[in-house]
């Protein structure tokens, strides 16, 4: 009996030498896919599961796009997409959020919608919003590195309790952060017989010329001397011929004055660029439209069929309102101007960070698990390296992008070229290999200076050096002291006052300047008026809370 007991008992401790083995044999497989994406202490190889709440654009399927495959492949992770279309995307996001039914992150699109910093306060000090800051130390090198080569990033990030609850979009756009351009059709300009207009005066006598003088001559006073539209990508007038006059930031109408917050709009010299704006509205040297239609809209009077009749355009850039597609007849005829000089000598241009955003696009719930926080923050931290971006914002190397040939050139004067595109044909369909905005997390000047540009400005391939090039014309003109409001933090107390005080404010600036500029209200006799119902707006207050975020941001 004693032999049997001793034999059953070698036997069970030989099957669990074996299985103690293979455990160890499948810990150190575990151990591995961990380094690409799941956190210590898992048992199984099994992908990590993340829920996440997406937007999804046009040409895009997100479960089957080739970089969402290549991403859950290279960090062992599996993504449960929640995807949302870019309508009532916002709306979407604070209903899941209000209900409690969120997810374990959110992957947004900054310019479709984000947390905005009130949001990330909000939810981050409510325990909704984990800090990233342990996460970024132990599993994000490259956001860490890009932290330090761009510190107002890292401010940026950092909310005043010193907690990173998410990521922005950190995008260095040249030509974006110089968006209130204007473009003149400079063959008019020939035609004509004119010079490039310099200052105000000259500028409206140009117009003068392109209503009267039939620039196109087709024989009809059909010629629009001057439309614009009313979205917020540089193309609205008033921005543009307000900088002559005094600094116009086209957000809040601020202006910053040795350190201290002040407003623009109710500056004697606001009052003046308002007489000169409706003296060109008076002689319909500008479109009434561009203060009321969509961009759709004002691209039909840049494509007009009958004949060209636009004469001058604001824009960020001239795809706005005219056709720059192979093939198109009319792209070439607009040029940059550059910044009129006013009366006084005043020549501003609107400046700001160019494409950088002070909310989060990314951000780890409550709900997540400890796996799932490292899976994810790795598979984030991939889109901090060039190459990462790339694929993530443009499309996989090979697909949508490659290495550059000899002689291909950078966009950056002197930068080596890094990164090639690769064009669309002709009916081809969407390739979906990459995730467009929703991928675009570090793009800083330099990553985008390597990128290859064709040299011809007039050609598809060179259209970013064609807006590069006209930034420069702008670039200089912008005040020494500017308040930066895309990054600046207000104090949790104060947010949602500031936040209604901003609404309030600027909705009644842009009215009364419309109104004033199209005789509504009297110059001469309302001016105090409106700057009185500025003050009933807690204009005072507004610039308090302002200048309090300021000081702090400063120490």
């Amino acid at each position: 009996m004693k032999k049997n007991l001793l034999s059953m008992f070698m036997l069970v401790l030989a099957i669990m030498l074996v299985i103690g083995g293979c455990s160890g044999k499948n810990t150190e497989s575990s151990n591995n896919a961990q380094g690409n994406g799941s956190s210590g202490g898992a048992e199984s190889s099994k992908p990590v599961e993340v829920s996440v709440f997406a937007v999804q654009e046009s040409g895009i399927d997100i479960p089957t796009n080739k970089f969402t495959k290549f991403l859950e492949e290279k960090f062992d992770i599996k993504f449960n997409w929640q995807i949302n279309p870019s309508d009532g995307a916002k709306e979407k996001r604070q209903i899941s959020l209000a209900s409690g039914d969120y997810p374990e992150a959110y992957l947004l699109t900054a310019y479709i919608d984000e947390f905005s910093q009130a949001d990330v306060l909000k939810y981050g000090q409510q325990g909704v919003l984990i800090p990233l800051n342990d996460l970024i130390d132990k599993y994000g090198p490259n956001i860490k590195k890009a932290m330090e080569e761009s510190p107002e990033m890292k401010a940026l990030y950092t909310a005043p309790d010193g907690n990173i609850y998410g990521l922005g979009a950190y995008t260095e756009c040249f030509h974006c952060s110089y968006p209130n351009k204007m473009w003149v059709n400079t063959e008019w300009l020939k035609k004509l017989n004119l010079e490039e207009p310099k200052t105000t005066e000259e500028f409206k006598a140009m117009l003068q010329a392109f209503k009267t003088k039939d620039p196109n001559g087709n024989g009809k006073a059909d010629e629009v001397p001057l439309s614009g539209s009313t979205e917020d990508f540089g193309v609205r007038i008033v921005p543009y011929l307000m900088n002559a006059f005094v600094y116009d930031d086209d957000r809040n109408y601020l202006n910053m004055e040795n350190g201290k917050v002040v407003s623009a709009a109710i500056k004697p010299e606001w009052k003046e660029g308002l007489a000169y704006i409706k003296s060109l509205y008076d002689e319909g040297l500008i479109d009434p439209g561009a203060f009321t239609q969509n961009a759709e809209a004002y691209k039909k009077i840049g494509e007009n069929a009958d004949a060209e009749i636009l004469g001058a355009g604001a824009g960020m850039h001239p795809a706005i309102f005219v056709n720059i597609d192979p093939g198109n007849t009319r792209s070439a005829h607009y040029n940059p101007l550059a910044p009129l000089a006013g009366p006084n000598g005043a020549s501003y241009t609107t400046h700001d960070a160019g494409g950088v955003t002070s909310g989060a696009k990314f951000v780890i719930t409550n709900k997540a698990s400890e796996e799932a926080q490292v899976a994810l923050i790795k598979a984030i931290d991939y889109m901090y390296t060039p190459e990462g971006q790339t694929n993530a914002g443009t499309g996989m190397k090979g697909i949508d992008w490659t290495d550059p040939e000899p002689g291909d050139k950078a966009l950056g004067e002197g930068v080596t070229p890094m990164v090639k595109t690769i064009p669309m044909k002709e009916g081809e369909a969407p390739r979906n290999a990459g995730w467009s905005g929703m991928g675009h997390f570090y793009m800083p000047k330099e990553y985008r200076d390597t990128w290859v540009q064709g040299e011809d400005i007039y050609a598809s391939d060179g259209y970013e050096r064609r807006l590069y090039n006209a930034t420069l014309l702008y670039q200089g003109h912008e005040p020494k002291e500017i308040f930066p409001i895309w990054s600046i933090w207000i104090d949790p107390s104060d947010i949602d006052e500031a936040s209604m005080l901003q609404t309030n404010l600027k909705n009644y600036i842009e009215q009364s300047q419309l109104q004033f500029i199209t005789g509504n209200k009297d110059l001469n006799k309302d001016w105090d008026a409106y700057v009185q119902g500025l003050k009933d707006l807690k204009l005072d207050r507004y610039l308090e809370i302002l200048q309090k975020a300021y000081d702090q941001s400063a120490k």
